[in-house]
């Protein structure tokens, strides 16, 4: 009897170990590969939405209708912004008006917070069984980390790309992200100098979409952000790939500075040329001539 129970108890184990592994085999399969590196060649902001309200874009405009990235002015006057925003936008565009730069946490070497940091050339996502790893080829080599299958913490600690859990819904990753450090210089979530809060909260959804999709979101992209020069920074789009393109919308979400939730796209391609070597931090001045301001150690951690 002892004997038929031992054996018994063992299929049962055996057989629920193998129903786990193929679970685990199956889930494994239905999650969509983002490996390789994706680009998205232009500059400087984020993609209009396809509907519903958008971003701040850019007041100044170039003879085709497409933002002057050599004026960034954001458009105070966007009803999503309550009016402290708008002043600070406003303010932000004047400077930019007298033909000078303002500094931004990208052209100070300081950590882009979420989602400023999105208008990076170059990403990679590293997808492992408990965490996704986002890189940034501009301009310092940042990463963020993605907890999966997980939830915020009771009490959220403030961190420079803030705290995100992350799940896969069928094709498609979410990324949830609160906590983004407030506080700090340079705090924005544009490079119009948009102003955030501690109650910021993003929504991160990347999927793969195929050729036709990544290339209309690229043609919706000019009608804002100027395209860079070919092989800039290293990277470009690979003109001969015609596969799937890498598709993030997001949604912002914040209180006490948006009158409204709002949205924007960012569409990535197959990227050419090689992974860039920025020296950011190193760097004496920013692009205006003027002396930088990154992070410094008054004193050693230890």
């Amino acid at each position: 009897m002892r004997t038929f129970l031992v054996a018994a108890v063992s299929a049962t184990i055996l057989f629920s170990n193998t129903a786990f592994s193929q679970q685990l085999n199956q889930n494994a399969a239905s999650i969509p590969d983002y490996s390789g590196v994706w680009v998205h060649p232009s500059w400087p902001g984020f993609e209009p939405p396809v509907s519903g309200p958008g971003p701040v874009a850019n007041r100044s405009r170039l003879p085709n209708g497409a933002g002057n990235s050599n004026r960034l002015v954001g458009d105070d006057a966007n009803p999503i912004l309550k009016p402290a925003a708008a002043e600070v936008v406003k303010r932000h565009g004047e400077i930019s008006l007298r033909g000078e730069g303002y500094p931004t946490p990208a052209n100070q070497c300081w950590p882009q917070p979420v989602p400023y940091i999105f208008w990076t050339i170059g990403v990679q996502l590293l997808q492992q069984p408990d965490k996704v790893t986002i890189l940034y080829s501009n301009p310092d080599h940042e990463f963020r980390q993605i907890r999966l299958n997980g939830s915020h913490p009771v009490k959220v600690a403030q961190t420079w790309y803030g705290d995100s859990v992350g799940h896969y819904e069928g094709d498609t990753l979410v990324v949830d992200t609160v906590g983004v450090k407030t506080g700090r210089p340079f705090a924005m979530v544009d490079i119009y100098g948009t102003p955030y809060s501690e109650a910021l909260h993003v929504v991160e959804r990347y999927r793969l979409v195929d050729y036709e999709t990544a290339m209309e979101g690229q043609r919706r992209n000019l009608t804002e952000n100027i395209p860079l020069p070919f092989n800039d920074s290293g990277l470009f789009a690979d003109p001969d790939y015609k596969g799937t393109g890498l598709e993030l919308q997001f949604i912002v979400d914040d209180e006490n500075v948006f009158t409204i939730p709002w949205s924007a796209t960012m569409t990535y391609r197959r990227a050419a040329g090689n992974w860039p070597e920025f020296v950011c931090s190193e760097n004496t001045y920013w692009y205006s001539g003027r002396e930088a301001m990154p992070p410094r150690a008054d004193k050693p951690d230890f």
